[in-house]
């Protein structure tokens, strides 16, 4: 299913911007997942704006700026057609590249959003994210801080990441928060607890990111030791071991319904996400990353799959059932927090 139709689109949340309903993560074109083709990630880059998508998602973190430099020919070029987000708080201590430590103080994010200005080669950055909540720092300074980047014209619209929906209501009573960032897919559900119920109440989106489950679920290994040295998600404890045996069980019935739908696992586990807008009654902007043209067509087709209600109860059990945290280190994210 890879049809060339364009996807349809979605408001980030009350406040936000207009973009498609699936965004592209943009962090494997430089960082993380070990080596990449530049040219091919351009031609990624142009064939996702030609199938609708038009938000991008990187960091300042994502290769220590590298990341956000690659990408601004791409908006430059196409600057009034999309939607660039990018994130700050995580800081690369000098002399420790491997290195992340939470930052929010106001120095700190003054300096982070005028680098990131530089590198994207923007006037104003469309969406900007917190990408970590540094406990140490209440959390109503520094949306404060970067309400005044909306108010100066470096910012138009703000985003947090892994936040607990205290933090967010917290947050969206200093300034309006457009969309709240989190792990959201068969494998991770944990915020449909307490968070998604929250942004649907304040009129926030969800920009689900690893809604494929860096790959897993999209069946593009099968566990760490398919990957290449430096790929990061040879640290993260579900893709090890005897966890990945048991996370490859689970795609059984995944796979069931992909047969019926004559589409991907990946499509699949995408569908899914794009639904929970459907489910939970809020707009939902997943930001699925690839490196290929190609999987960028199969992607795109998954926003056209409708998955039955009998389909939605064979993958509900899924995420349960999973083997090993997200992170090796869970303190950087809200699930200790919620």
């Amino acid at each position: 299913m890879t049809e060339n139709s364009r996807i349809a689109t979605a408001r980030l949340g009350d406040t936000g911007p207009e973009t498609g309903v699936q965004g592209l993560g943009c962090m494997g074109m430089s960082f993380a997942y070990g080596p990449s083709d530049a040219k091919e990630s351009r031609a990624t880059l142009e064939r996702a704006l030609e199938l609708g998508v038009t938000l991008y998602d990187t960091a300042d973190a994502y290769g220590a700026g590298e990341n956000e430099t690659f990408l601004s020919p791409f908006f430059r070029a196409h600057r009034d057609e999309v939607v660039v987000a990018t994130k700050f708080a995580l800081s690369i201590p000098p002399g420790e590249p491997t290195r992340r430590v939470i930052r929010n103080d106001t120095p700190y994010i003054r300096q982070a959003v005028e680098a990131s200005l530089k590198r994207l080669d923007v006037e104003v950055i469309d969406l900007y994210y917190m990408h970590r909540r540094d406990v140490n720092v209440p959390i109503e300074e520094t949306v404060a801080v970067m309400a005044e980047l909306v108010r100066e014209g470096k910012v138009k619209h703000l985003g947090l990441s892994e936040v607990t929906a205290a933090e967010l209501r917290a947050a969206h009573g200093v300034h309006p928060i457009a969309a709240v960032q989190s792990e959201w897919s068969l494998f991770s559900r944990d915020i449909e607890a307490q968070v998604v119920p929250a942004a649907r109440e304040l009129g926030v989106a969800l920009v689900p990111y690893s809604p494929l489950g860096r790959g897993f679920l999209a069946g593009s290994f099968g566990s760490a030791d398919d990957l290449t040295d430096g790929d990061f998600r040879r640290q993260q404890p579900r893709f090890t071991g005897h966890n990945a045996t048991a996370n490859a069980a689970l795609l059984a019935p995944v796979r069931k319904v992909a047969e019926s739908h004559g589409a991907s696992v990946g499509q699949i586990a995408l569908a899914w996400v794009q639904q929970r807008a459907a489910v939970h009654g809020l707009p939902v902007v997943p930001i699925p990353g690839t490196r290929r043209p190609g999987r960028v067509e199969e992607n795109t087709a998954a926003t056209r799959i409708e998955l039955t209600t009998d389909e939605l109860a064979l993958l509900d059990p899924i995420a349960q059932q999973v083997a090993g945290d997200r992170y090796a280190d869970m303190t950087f994210t809200s699930a200790g927090r919620e």
